[in-house]
């Protein structure tokens, strides 16, 4: 029988668990954002692959999860073992800035010395070996002071995805393969992505990172210090009865804005951040197209069909269809569908225009039709 490895020392997972997921509408709601979903039909929903993910790398009692009031029953459901020091919870999302500064605060008022590893909820990564490979070479990278992220060797020309621009190798103890990151580029355009393939310089912006949670603090103060003077004002009462209290002053007041920004981009621009290329399998089901992709093993043959009770007829077609009611579904000569069946709300687009499903969300929410979002 073969040993697992240990947990890594000092090291801390934290799962941001909010977003909705609005290009996956109407399966993805916010009262059952994307997270909580089984997308890949494995059994496990998102969140719970996550922890399993994690838990044999920093240990199951050292995962906190940062999630909204809302999510909170639904969460610590799939995640008995989660335990109550380590659920942060929102008021109202203020986006990846706020939830994982503030778990950094929190944890290195109780553990000075802490690494930590923020690992988003939603994410599908099979090749667990690799996957701990690149985390143990991003954890030596932190102990080296530099704050670190892993950046997804790409196998296409994604154009759903950001990237990121490698500069030169570095010599770092224990990662090897860590290099500079010379810059981030936003979702581009099909030649744009292509170019960026060939050029063999370039990852996938997985928007995983992993530092001395000191570190990331001193980063996100040089860059917002308001913000950070508010979350270090929240940590600081996190452990008394005094968190209801401040959480209502503070809380509302926090800008919301991503860690990219706050973080990533300027400790990339001061030198302060490599990346660890990880060679793993790696999607983070950003849409309807993605999962059919899941599903087909990239085939154009293959009909993905979800859902306990799903009633599908299908001649000559390809794609997704994803039922939550029951009712019988005839697909014929159709190719490259998305079909997704849910009690209220029905959609029915393509795979080449899965990205659009935002505008819909988008369009409701300025009708006032709620009742649905």
């Amino acid at each position: 029988m073969v040993t697992p490895p240990e947990p890594l020392a000092r090291f801390y997972s934290v799962i941001p668990a909010g977003g909705i997921g609005s290009r996956l509408w109407p399966l993805s709601r916010a009262d059952a954002p994307k997270f909580l979903h089984d997308l890949t039909g494995s059994g496990s929903t998102l969140l719970r692959a996550t922890w399993d993910r994690l838990a044999p790398i920093s240990g199951p009692d050292r995962i906190m999860v940062v999630t909204g009031r809302a999510h909170r029953a639904a969460v610590e459901a799939q995640l008995p073992d989660l335990t109550d020091p380590n659920v942060v919870l929102e008021s109202e999302p203020k986006d990846s800035s706020a939830a994982i500064g503030l778990a950094a605060a929190i944890l290195v008022r109780r553990e000075p010395d802490v690494i930590i590893g923020s690992f988003a909820a939603d994410h599908v990564i099979s090749d667990q070996r690799g996957f701990r490979r690149a985390v143990v070479e991003a954890v030596a990278a932190a102990e080296a002071g530099y704050i670190a992220t892993i950046g997804i060797t790409p196998t296409d020309a994604a154009i759903g995805f950001g990237y990121i621009h490698c500069g030169e190798p570095l010599d770092i103890a224990d990662a090897p393969r860590a290099v500079s990151v010379d810059s981030f580029v936003e979702k581009p355009d099909l030649s744009t992505a292509q170019s960026y393939l060939a050029d063999g310089n370039y990852l996938w912006n997985g928007g995983m990172f992993i530092s001395r949670a000191d570190v990331l603090l001193t980063q996100l103060g040089e860059t917002e210090p308001q913000l950070l003077a508010g979350l270090e004002e929240l940590a600081e009462a996190w452990d008394t009865p005094r968190r209801g209290a401040v959480v209502d002053k503070v809380w509302p007041e926090l800008k919301k804005i991503a860690i990219d920004y706050t973080v990533a981009e300027p400790a990339a621009a001061a030198g302060r951040l490599v990346v660890i290329p990880g060679d793993f399998d790696w999607d983070d089901v950003g849409d309807f197209a993605a999962i059919a992709k899941l599903h087909s093993g990239g085939r154009k043959s293959d009909l993905a069909i979800l859902g306990e009770n799903a009633r599908v007829l299908a001649d000559a077609s390809s794609g997704v269809v994803i039922s939550q009611t029951g009712r019988l579904i005839s697909l014929i000569g159709v190719t490259d569908i998305v079909v997704v069946d849910t009690p209220d709300a029905l959609l029915v687009t393509t795979s080449a225009n899965a990205q659009r499903v935002k505008s819909v969300v988008d369009a409701l929410k300025l009708s006032g039709r709620s009742d649905v979002l």
